[in-house]
C-alpha cells in the first residue's frame, strides 16, 4: 500500500486581506514525481513553504510524515526545497555549497554530487556570487538531485539553465529516480518540456486547486475541433468546452474529454479538423494565461 507523505486539508495562508493560499485539499503519496502549476502568483511558492516549514498556515491542518512540518526538526531533515532564487552566504565559494550539504542531508551522495559538477561544468572554486545564472541553477539542482530526500522541491531553480543542461537535469533526475525513489515535485512554467517526467499533477490558481490527477488521465484528455462554426458548434453540442477562438465563419473550439472512434469518423465527414491538446495548451485553457518564460513571483511576507 502507498504512503501518504502530506496530507492537506483546508490549507490556507494570507496575507493581511490577501488571501494566497485559499483552503485548499490535497495529499502527496510517497515515490511519485508531481507537477504543481499554475501562472505567476496562483500560490504555488506558498504551499511549498508551507510544506517545507518556511511559513505557518492562517488555518486548515497539514501534515508531513505524519507530523507538522515547521515543529519537528526530524520532519525537516527529510525535506529538501531548492528555489529559483536560492541564496547562499556572499563569501561562499561553490564547493563549500557542496561540503556544507551532508550537515542538512542525511541521504546526501558526494560521488554522485560529483558526477553532477561534471556534467554541469560547474566551476567549484569561483565565488557564488561571481557565478552567472545558469551557474548558480545548476548549484541548486545538484544538492536537490544528490540530497536525495525523501521530499524534494523544485520551484523552477533550473529556469537559468540552458535547453542542453535542462536535459542534462530531466535526464539525471529520471535515472535516480529510478534507482532511489522518493517523492518529487516540480513546479515549472517550462510544462511541455517536463510533461513526461509527471506522475501525477496538481494545478494552482487564484490560490484554490483546479485540478488534482494522475497525468496520464490529463494527456489527451482535451481536443481542439476546428472548421465551419455552425458544424463545429453542432459536432461539440454539450460538451464542456475550456477554450474558443473565432474568425469569420471559422471557429476552433477546445473540449474537455476524450473522442472514441466513431465521433473522430464523423469529424472527419464533416470536414472537421481534430488536434490533440498538449499538457502546457490545457493549462493554459484552464487558467486563461500563457505560462512559458517568467519565474514565479510569489506574494509573501
Amino acid at each position: 500500500m502507498t504512503a501518504t507523505v502530506v496530507r492537506a486539508s483546508g490549507l490556507t495562508k494570507r496575507y493581511g486581506s490577501f488571501t494566497a493560499v485559499d483552503g485548499v485539499d490535497f495529499a502527496l503519496e510517497e515515490n511519485r514525481i508531481y507537477g504543481l502549476l499554475g501562472r505567476n502568483g496562483a500560490g504555488k511558492t506558498t504551499i511549498m513553504q508551507l510544506l517545507t516549514g518556511q511559513l505557518f498556515p492562517n488555518a486548515g491542518e497539514l501534515e508531513v510524515f505524519g507530523r507538522t512540518p515547521a515543529e519537528h526538526a526530524d520532519v525537516l531533515r527529510r525535506l529538501c526545497f531548492i528555489a529559483e532564487s536560492q541564496r547562499y552566504p556572499e563569501d561562499f565559494h561553490a564547493q563549500h555549497v557542496f561540503k556544507a550539504a551532508p550537515w542538512f542531508f542525511e541521504n546526501w551522495d558526494a560521488s554522485f554530487a560529483e558526477r553532477l559538477i561534471a556534467d554541469f561544468r560547474l566551476p567549484l572554486k569561483r565565488p557564488i556570487k561571481k557565478l552567472s545564472r545558469g551557474q548558480l541553477s545548476a548549484v541548486g539542482v545538484i544538492v536537490g538531485l544528490a540530497s536525495r530526500a525523501p521530499l524534494t522541491f523544485f520551484d523552477e531553480p533550473y529556469l537559468g539553465l540552458d535547453a542542453v543542461a535542462r536535459h542534462i537535469f530531466y535526464d539525471r533526475l529520471l535515472e535516480d529516480y529510478a534507482e532511489y525513489p522518493r517523492t518529487i515535485v516540480l513546479s515549472t512554467h517550462l510544462i511541455d518540456e517536463v510533461a513526461n517526467l509527471l506522475e501525477h499533477i496538481i494545478l494552482i490558481d487564484q490560490g484554490r486547486i483546479l485540478l488534482d490527477r494522475d497525468a496520464e488521465e490529463v494527456r489527451g484528455s482535451a481536443t481542439t475541433v476546428a472548421g465551419a462554426r455552425a458544424v463545429v458548434e453542432e459536432f461539440i453540442g454539450t460538451r464542456p468546452v475550456i477554450g474558443r477562438e473565432s474568425l469569420g465563419g471559422l471557429a476552433s473550439v477546445t473540449i474537455d474529454g476524450r473522442l472514441d472512434q466513431a465521433e473522430r469518423v464523423r469529424a472527419a465527414q464533416l470536414g472537421l479538423e481534430l488536434a490533440p491538446v498538449s499538457l502546457q495548451q490545457l493549462i493554459v485553457h484552464l487558467t486563461g494565461t500563457d505560462l512559458a518564460g517568467t519565474a514565479e513571483q510569489e506574494a509573501a511576507a
